[in-house]
């Protein structure tokens, strides 16, 4: 609930305004019912998951030290990790399913790496070219 709670105050204006009201996406998972559940964290609770959070934070700075990058599908939990880490990561095309539909890849470096994970990824569009192919509509 950590990053519904920091969406909701990146967009607090939003929701104390109503405005939210106006997005289109209204179904119970969609993200102005997240904002406005957010509103509701106890600060208990918010401060006890950041305790977690750093440990996590720790575990994953550990295990970077490692990995000079870490690739990956560019779906669910991966993202949710850098997301919470704060774990530099890229993301780029690679190539389509049998159906067209474009997928991607990612790339995971340590903190504060930017630069080292920013070259490989370059580097991996240069030898496949994928982000140079479009889907036919």
């Amino acid at each position: 609930f950590i990053l519904g709670a920091e969406a909701a105050a990146a967009f607090d204006e939003l929701t104390r305004s109503g405005k939210d009201d106006l997005l289109v996406r209204q179904i119970k998972l969609a993200w102005p019912n997240k904002f406005r559940q957010s509103h509701l964290i106890p600060a208990v609770d918010y401060i006890n998951a950041n305790r977690v959070r750093f440990q996590l934070i720790q575990e994953m700075h550990a295990i970077m030290q490692n990995v000079d990058v870490y690739i990956s599908p560019s779906f669910g939990k991966n993202l949710l990790l850098t997301n919470l880490t704060g774990h530099p990561c890229v993301v780029v095309p690679n190539g389509f399913t049998e159906k067209g539909t474009p997928v991607s890849i990612s790339f995971t470096g340590r903190l504060f790496g930017e630069a080292a994970l920013l070259a490989v990824a370059k580097h991996y569009q240069d030898a496949t070219q994928f982000h140079l192919q479009h889907p036919q509509l």
